[in-house]
């Protein structure tokens, strides 16, 4: 029987049996290998009503709009703002992600990252390695407690309510930030991102990317956090104004930060390499054998549900 034919964006990188296993269940057509891609796209353009993509490599307008049978697109990834979900939805097409499956693994990633920027952990870890201790070459500047402290979220979505949950586990006070309060949960809620910041000693940015968040923890957000506070980011690079936030770490302005997200990946500020105050991670919140899996089951999962009812099971709304 012939497969069904669908475009698939990129390669699966995260999870690299994933590619071997879309091609067993599809006609796939690579469209990251097209040596012109707008004449690849006109080639097949009747043949496509299905397209597999990811949180990296996303969906752009010109390929949505290059497609008239185009009816749903399924990404492996939480994120979606590399997605053009006005296009998609300006001709009903669906869009659906992987959420809830990286919600633990993300949110511990959150907390790894904030307990080794406040404990020095991948500092002391440098230290050892180059025989400073050893050798009585210097020593560690003290750190920070955790337990006990105030834990502010910026967006208290999937990832942001796990991470918050872990804080209870810490003796933590905790309050959040979003659009809206939520009736569902008993943290405090704060409306003004500034005085969130201002009350908060760690403050964990898990909000959506894209244009509506550009820049939202901003020079004065983070000069409220202040000179003792760490704040940790899982979500996306462009939602902190990163130019602001190096200058603040390199004056003292701000305590520390942890980091698996950058303004211009895989591009670090090379000042921030030089900072023990801060831990780096390479965008790999997810990147566990048991979530990379789970998310490559659900994205499969909602290409099959398309195919055969029309509905994706983990839509986009």
């Amino acid at each position: 029987m012939t497969k069904p034919r669908i475009l698939q964006i990129g390669s699966y990188a995260g999870h690299p049996p994933a590619d071997a296993e879309i091609a067993s269940k599809y006609d796939v057509l690579q469209y990251w290998k097209a040596t012109d891609p707008d004449a690849f796209l006109r080639e097949h353009a009747q043949d496509i009503e299905v397209i597999a993509t990811s949180a990296n490599h996303g969906c752009q307008a010109k390929v949505i709009a290059a497609l008239p049978k185009l009816r749903a697109i399924c990404s492996w990834g939480v994120g979606y703002d590399t997605i053009d979900i006005d296009a998609a939805r300006a001709r009903n097409i669906l869009v659906s992600n992987t959420p809830d499956v990286l919600n633990d693994c993300v949110a511990d990633l959150a907390w790894g990252l904030l307990i080794a920027a406040c404990r020095n952990i991948a500092w002391g870890d440098r230290f050892v390695r180059a025989n400073n201790w050893e050798n009585k070459a210097g020593s560690l500047t003290l750190g920070t407690r955790v337990s006990g402290k105030k834990l502010g979220v910026v967006g208290l979505g999937r990832i942001g309510e796990a991470i918050a949950r872990r804080g209870l586990g810490f003796d933590m006070e905790v309050a959040y930030h979003n659009r809206n309060a939520r009736k569902d949960v008993d943290y405090r809620y704060i409306d003004s991102l500034v005085e969130l910041a201002r009350w908060s000693d760690f403050l964990v940015i898990a909000t959506v990317g894209g244009p509506s968040t550009k820049g939202l923890i901003n020079e004065e957000v983070l000069r409220a956090l202040g000179p003792k506070g760490i704040v940790v980011n899982i979500a996306r690079g462009t939602v902190i104004d990163e130019a602001a936030m190096v200058r603040l770490l390199a004056e003292g302005a701000l305590g520390g930060a942890g980091l698996d997200v950058f303004e211009k990946e895989p591009k670090v500020p090379d000042q921030l390499k030089t900072m023990n105050n801060v831990v780096l991670m390479p965008h790999v919140a997810s990147a566990t054998n048991e979530t990379r899996r789970a998310m490559t089951d659900c994205m499969l999962d909602n290409i099959e549900a398309f195919l055969k009812s029309g509905k994706v099971l983990t839509e986009i709304v």
